[in-house]
């Protein structure tokens, strides 16, 4: 049986990847690119979305839509706004778009926002022409993109500091450096070095390892983990870091 889908309900997800060889955060754009009569018309990046199924949750068409942009199950997601202004879809360019698609232009979308790392996502022969982009140098973006990109952005700083979210973008195994370096990445700002190590490693959860850094050219640095069962045993509704 065919599915059928729900024309003026839609999701659309801002997929963010940390790069920890760039140090830099990222989003996931797919290319739209639209031409008539042998002239260009839209050329420009979106997020990746799709219309919901009848028979589909929320959640389930954003796990859908992660899965078909990057093959990956199973990454922290939040749904966190709604974006149903009448006037969202109405710039010339989203218009041409609309009718060569045939949806509604009066459609509302749930957004949500996944953390991933970029090394996991293989973007060879992605049938969207998937890119890589830093946040702070976007593209030209259709609809209203920009505007759900930048709430999931402020979503994400403040999420950062109450919950221990950040370590689903490093690997299990990171020096303190990654962490402040994500962080930073994340905040947009600098942080006391010697001050962010004394509250980190007093902190129950973050758990040294027998082992330090390998194949690099400088002193090798203590490894740490994160130890979510820890965690979820001591965590207080307070910050989980101050910066």
């Amino acid at each position: 049986m065919k599915s059928e889908k729900i024309l003026n309900i839609s999701v659309d997800c801002v997929v963010f990847g940390y790069d920890i060889n760039t140090k830099s955060l990222n989003v996931l754009l797919i290319e739209r690119y639209l031409e008539s009569k042998g002239n260009v018309i839209v050329d420009d990046h979106v997020l990746t979305g799709y219309h919901v199924y009848t028979h589909e949750t929320l959640d389930q068409t954003a796990t859908r839509v992660l899965k078909e942009l990057t093959g990956l199950t199973n990454q922290y997601k939040k749904q966190f706004k709604a974006f149903g202004n009448p006037d969202r879809l109405t710039n010339e360019k989203d218009l041409l778009w609309i009718k060569n698609e045939e949806f509604n232009a009066r459609t509302i979308t749930v957004a949500y926002y996944f953390l991933l790392k970029t090394e996991d996502v293989n973007l060879e022969n992605n049938k969207n022409n998937a890119t890589w982009f830093p946040i702070n140098n976007l593209p030209n973006l259709g609809f209203d993109h920009k505007k759900i990109i930048q709430e999931a952005y402020e979503d994400l700083k403040v999420k950062c500091l109450s919950e221990p979210i950040i370590f689903k973008l490093l690997p299990d195994k990171f020096t303190i450096n990654d962490v402040q370096d994500l962080y930073e990445s994340i905040l947009g700002i600098e942080i006391d070095n010697r001050n962010f190590r004394r509250k980190l490693i007093n902190k129950k959860y973050i758990i040294a390892l027998d082992e330090k850094q390998v194949g690099v050219s400088k002193r090798p640095a203590q490894l740490y983990m994160f130890s979510k069962d820890i965690y979820d045993k001591i965590f207080q509704k307070n910050y989980l870091i101050s910066i």
